[in-house]
């Protein structure tokens, strides 16, 4: 059957206003994309780095440029936003915090010490 008028026409996701959890969700699961992504650059580099002295030099001479940075910054936020997430959504699934406040209030959590976390690795990454 068909239900007139119930249905939205259009759905503009840029004007939905997201709650705090699903905010942290979503980036949880980018953050994890992002990580699964890093792991053949990180083993290439940690190989390379390993293989020889001029191979770690290598690294260093890699390190140096911005897109290595840019890229070293993204992993930094991505391993501290992904455990900070992690081990909330550990904490929902033992139903410790799932109180609509305690789980907003984790959540916000997240999201600050994400981006306090984001702020700090890019003046550690940069400077």
């Amino acid at each position: 059957m068909r239900q007139s008028g119930s249905r939205p026409k259009f759905l503009d996701l840029t004007r939905i206003r997201q709650p705090v959890g699903a905010i942290v969700s979503i980036a949880h699961r980018i953050s994890g994309i992002l990580l699964f992504l890093l792991i053949p650059v990180v083993i290439y580099l940690l190989e390379l780095s390993l293989k020889s002295e001029s191979g770690y030099a290598q690294v260093m001479v890699l390190f140096d440029s911005t897109a290595m940075k840019l890229l070293a910054w993204i992993g930094i936020w991505s391993l501290i936003h992904h455990m900070l997430a992690g081990i909330r959504f550990l904490l929902l699934d033992v139903e410790i915090g799932v109180e609509r406040r305690a789980a907003r209030q984790s959540a916000m959590a997240v999201n600050v010490i994400s981006g306090i976390s984001l702020l700090l690795s890019a003046m550690w990454v940069f400077l």
